[in-house]
């Protein structure tokens, strides 16, 4: 399922990291400082990667 623009907007933190998941392996991480970051697992050449994506403010 596709996150909306408020879903991401609205994530609160909580004790532990969780992830909100948009789907083709993209998450958004959401961690208990407030603090939130694009990821995206992927495999390349039958190994899992992991892309971290960051947007500048």
């Amino acid at each position: 399922m596709k996150l909306t623009a408020r879903q991401v907007e609205t994530a609160k933190p909580k004790e532990k990291p969780y992830k909100l998941a948009d789907g083709g392996g993209l998450y958004l991480l959401v961690n208990p400082n407030g603090k939130r970051y694009w990821r995206l697992k992927y495999r390349s050449l039958g190994k899992e990667k992991l892309l971290a994506i960051v947007v500048a403010h």
